[in-house]
């Protein structure tokens, strides 16, 4: 096991090495994390780990991979996709152009949801969806639209429970154990490398989804991810987070309005 001290030096080298900055994710879930890493890979010593993460660009890639969290599924709390559906789509049909923002994107499949979501309502043509992560390999899996054929049992169920009405295998190609999505949903989409931590935002959006990714900061970087959010929406532009995830007791309080009951906020100001 790493003690405090090893992993505040491990957090230093990291940024000095590769300007990724861990020092603000919630201190408990990262040295959890590091541990599992480390015993998984069979080190007795720091040192020796520290060595790698350092040396190894592609080890270090590993450990990007084990600490970002990327737990996802299409259509994941249905509900929260039956509002987005029948109550904030139908405002967002009134613009000319609608950009989406999923801030913490993991594999994609929430993004692969929006984009049918969108397609559903004819709205998908004048969309543009942005999806981001700072990881490179989940953004490679997510550019390629494809998962495993196992999973779309729970996702047909995901889907209907949302409002669908299609057969769910009317939107990918089932072969060898895998199901592909269409190009017509990843035709709309842009992935790109983002750090919540440092990078600034990038455009105007009328809708951001940052779901079950901020649990992770600890409270100053889940203000400084909250204030990015902020400057990247659109007046009247709505922020969606996760279940245990709130902008309440944030200096943003005053400037939104929940939606609903669902963990959904709208610009007011």
């Amino acid at each position: 096991m790493i003690n405090d001290r090893e992993l505040e030096i491990l957090i230093n080298e990291v940024y000095e090495n590769y300007g990724y900055d861990f020092s603000g994710y919630s201190m408990a879930s990262f040295k959890r994390r590091v541990d599992r890493l480390y015993q998984l890979d069979g080190f007795t010593n720091f040192p020796a780990f520290l060595e790698k993460i350092i040396d190894d660009s592609d080890y270090f890639s590993r450990m990007v991979e084990e600490i970002t969290v990327n737990i996802t599924e299409m259509f994941r709390d249905p509900h929260f996709y039956n509002i987005l559906r029948n109550e904030i789509l139908p405002v967002l049909a009134t613009k000319p152009f609608i950009r989406l923002w999923h801030a913490g994107c993991s594999t994609g499949e929430e993004v692969y949801s929006m984009a049918i979501l969108l397609k559903e309502a004819d709205l998908l043509h004048k969309s543009l969806l942005y999806a981001t992560d700072i990881s490179p390999m989940v953004l490679e899996v997510a550019r390629k639209g494809v998962f495993p054929l196992r999973m779309m049992k729970q996702y047909s169920e995901n889907y209907m429970a949302s409002g669908g009405k299609k057969d769910f295998s009317h939107y990918y190609t089932a072969n060898y154990g895998l199901a592909k999505f269409g190009e017509d949903l990843s035709s709309k989409m842009v992935f790109s490398q983002h750090n919540l931590v440092s990078d600034r935002s990038f455009n105007e959006f009328d809708l951001i989804l940052c779901r079950n990714v901020l649990i992770y900061f600890d409270k100053d970087l889940q203000e400084r991810a909250l204030h990015l959010f902020d400057d990247s929406l659109s007046k009247l532009g709505y922020l969606a987070l996760g279940s245990k995830e709130t902008i309440k007791f944030t200096s943003m309080q005053k400037r939104y309005k929940q939606f609903e009951k669902e963990k959904i906020w709208r610009k007011t100001n």
